[in-house]
């Protein structure tokens, strides 16, 4: 157990505070050195750690070897998939993003069809990156609805059929790894803390405004799932105004309307238009009693508004802003989400590298074989 403790806080060090000499290493994890080679050595014989070239020194003597965690022994997979289509990224187990890909999908397309292309597509993504499907170590997917613990779709009325589908079995017969599934308002609201316009924040309430609009929620610094995955979903509630947000936009063309007509309404809108500006103030007029009703129920310090139809410097955004400080009991900052169509992606990553962390530095790990070069 004691060597078991001493490898994750070196991986963690290693990991966290960038290339070190062993003596560097020593003192960081408070150690002595040989205690941190021995713990080097197990490191390296797994994969993770590797020692690289030293660097040519001003003194005299042998410069000092250097080591360094091996993010690319292994990747993450996020995989944001919803009625049209599908986002695909990978990361190296520091959290970069070494490879994209994204696909369209038939919008009426059953279940089994569209889990079909979204495999496809992940194939064609691991070629072109040149990537193993192996060096897999963790999937997260990103969905509209409910999600139960164990990956079960119980709730989608955006995706045709999704309903039932238990998501995480189906699609992890093609991964040699876990597979986790997530709501997509819930994956963007982690996305923004670890990367978008909520990095300085711990409660923050994700306004994803799609189809309809989603709601996710970090407390203390932590996703806020509820006991069946159906936290922040007061949408459900037709008087808090949070349904229908496409249809809302262009209500000329009925409950059917598109992005690119609404999306057509808010580009008229920075342009100018009066019309469209005011089709805009009117749903955030609508749109902004549930997100106040949300924002009194967390106390968030921010609120970030994403999502197709939203984002930095979205005058849907500004309309909300104006809209809601007010019915809220304290100020709290409101801003545009700043990673565009790729938050519920890069939500899923950081959930993927969140499982491969628990198994990187589990203390009851059991007897690994060496990760690939």
């Amino acid at each position: 157990m004691l060597r078991r403790l001493n490898s994750a806080a070196t991986l963690r060090a290693l990991r966290d505070g960038g290339e070190a000499t062993l003596s560097e290493l020593a003192r960081r994890v408070e150690l002595s050195r040989p205690t941190t080679e021995g713990v080097l050595g197990e490191l390296i014989d797994r994969g993770l750690a590797a020692e690289d070239a030293p660097r040519p020194g001003s003194g005299l003597g042998r410069p000092a070897r250097r080591y360094r965690f091996r993010a690319e022994a292994g990747h993450a997979l996020g995989i944001d998939v919803d009625a049209r289509r599908v986002r695909l990224l990978v990361a190296d187990l520091a959290g970069e993003v070494v490879a994209g890909h994204r696909a369209c999908l038939e919008a009426g397309a059953p279940p089994g069809e569209r889990i079909a292309a979204v495999r496809a597509a992940v194939r064609e993504c691991l070629a072109e990156a040149g990537i193993d499907r192996r060096s897999l170590r963790a999937v997260a997917v990103g969905t509209p609805g409910v999600v139960a613990p164990d990956g079960t779709v119980t709730c989608c009325t955006v995706v045709p059929g999704w309903q039932g589908v238990h998501l995480a079995r189906e699609l992890g017969r093609s991964f040699p790894c876990p597979v986790l599934v997530e709501n997509d308002a819930n994956l963007a609201a982690m996305a923004e803390r670890w990367r978008g316009a909520a990095r300085d924040a711990d409660d923050v309430v994700c306004v994803y405004a799609a189809l309809h609009t989603g709601m996710g929620a970090i407390i203390g610094g932590r996703l806020h799932r509820g006991r069946r995955g159906a936290a922040g979903e007061i949408g459900m509630l037709d008087e808090l105004g949070l349904r229908d947000t496409t249809a809302s936009l262009v209500p000329d063309a009925g409950p059917g309307a598109g992005f690119e007509e609404a999306e057509g309404v808010l580009a008229a809108a920075r342009r100018g238009s009066a019309e469209a500006k005011e089709r805009v103030e009117r749903l955030a007029a609508r749109m902004a009693r549930g997100v106040a009703a949300m924002a009194l129920a967390i106390d968030p310090e921010t609120i970030v508004v994403g999502g197709p139809l939203a984002g930095n410097g979205s005058p849907l955004v500004t309309a909300l802003r104006s809209r809601v400080g007010p019915l809220c009991l304290s100020p709290v900052r409101i801003e545009g989400s700043e990673l565009g169509d790729e938050s519920v992606g890069l939500g899923a990553v950081r959930l993927a590298l969140d499982r491969i962390d628990e198994d990187l530095f589990r203390l009851d790990r059991p007897a690994e074989a060496t990760a690939p070069a």
